[in-house]
């Protein structure tokens, strides 16, 4: 074990479980000899640059439990990709501090940011423990067979979706919700548990791996209406034409320092396609939510299951690196091939899971490219748990 200092800070989007991960990780820390002082950075490594530091060692356990229970960054949060001025500027204060451990919580373009410091740090014959642990809504991240925070934000795509069902059963029409998911359509895949009988909604599920048609959707639509008398539909914010240029990117032209598009905060794409139901398909009443940024911070809905391996993602972040001399790499959940559902934790090296996306396998995508198989279902369930789901009256058959 070599001593020293911890830092470790959160970034790219909040969601539901990412203090459980901040809190497992000082908790190990606090129990582990060979770390000192606990810092945290306010607003990932933007606060680094600006030494905005708090101490997490002298937290109180029931102060840090009460944090890790409530959604959303707790050290606050950034979008920011670290240039060689910014590692340097970055490593003169980590030297002051004497930190030996660094830990950034987030996503794939955080992992890059882990990524980037540690080559830099090698360069600068800096000796720093740099590790990732994971963190993303959107459950892209290579390497995982799930990500902490999908589970949970999962359970409220699923919850609000069924209510929306019920209320479009209620008035009829058709009803589309924008979810969340830029490559990849895990978050909007997870509509679909909201179903318990065979008429329920959501009836279509669009998601960036197949390209969007607008005259297929058209179709699909008209036949729902035909055979349901209603449609629910449930659409990726990521959808793309044929060419990989997303629809809802025609509206937008911001990006963040990484490169992404911002997709989300705006109602454009639901407008879009409720104005396509009602000139091409004849309905009257079509209406559009945008789920927006609702579904990562939303309070008394968190997965058990997800909850539970967010805190451990930050517990073996830290046995990692203080106890097994790991000076780099990013925390994984492996699921166990087995009847029962249970996973194990690696450490992989951060180039794997940096940057780069993963997407819905197809098996878990049906052959018209407008739903979700029964392997998602399966995939599903035993990370997002059971649902409110409530009940209706039978309908009597004359």
């Amino acid at each position: 074990m070599k001593k020293g200092n911890m830092l470790i800070a959160q970034s790219g989007g909040p969601s539901m479980v990412i203090n459980q991960s901040l809190v497992g990780a000082v908790l190990a820390a606090k129990a582990n000899k060979a770390v000192g002082k606990i810092y945290g950075a306010l607003h990932g490594i933007q606060g680094i640059l600006d030494e905005n530091f708090i101490d997490l060692r002298k937290e109180t356990k029931a102060r840090l439990e009460a944090v890790a229970a409530t959604p959303s960054s707790a050290l606050g949060s950034v979008r920011r990709k670290p240039t060689h001025e910014d590692c340097l500027a970055i490593f003169e204060v980590l030297r002051k501090l004497g930190i030996r451990y660094f830990f950034y919580i987030g996503g794939n373009d955080s992992a890059d940011t882990a990524r980037i410091i540690n080559e830099e740090a090698v360069k600068a014959e800096y000796e720093i423990c740099c590790m990732h642990i994971p963190k993303t809504i959107d459950n892209d991240l290579r390497e995982n067979d799930h990500t902490p925070g999908w589970g949970s934000a999962a359970r409220f795509v699923a919850c609000a979706v069924r209510g929306d069902d019920l209320d479009n059963r209620a008035l009829g029409g058709v009803k589309i919700d924008v979810i969340m998911g830029r490559n990849a359509g895990f978050l909007t895949a997870a509509s679909a548990l909201a179903r318990v009988d065979s008429d329920d909604g959501p009836h279509l599920i669009y998601l960036p791996e197949r390209a969007f048609e607008e005259e297929r959707f058209v179709e699909d639509v008209k036949a729902c209406m035909k055979k349901y008398g209603r449609c629910v539909v449930a659409v990726s914010e990521g959808i793309a034409d044929a060419d990989g240029t997303p629809i809802a990117a025609k509206f937008t032209k911001e990006v963040d320092s990484h490169g992404n598009v911002q997709l989300s905060g705006t109602g454009a794409l639901g407008d879009l396609l409720a104005k396509i139901v009602k000139e091409k398909c004849g309905v009257k009443r079509v209406r559009s939510d945008t789920f927006g940024y609702l579904q990562r911070s939303f309070p008394g809905i968190v997965s058990e299951v997800d909850a539970r391996e967010a805190r451990q993602v930050g517990v073996e972040a830290v046995n990692a690196a203080v106890n097994e001399d790991v000076s780099r790499g990013s925390v994984t959940i492996k699921r166990a091939k087995s009847k029962t559902y249970r996973v194990t934790y690696e450490i992989v090296p951060l180039r794997r899971v940096a940057k780069e996306t993963r997407s819905m396998p197809d098996a878990f995508i049906n052959r018209a490219g407008n739903n979700v198989t029964q392997a998602f279902l399966d995939y599903a369930r035993p990370i997002v748990g059971p649902l409110p789901l409530g009940e209706r009256f039978a309908q009597l058959k004359g």
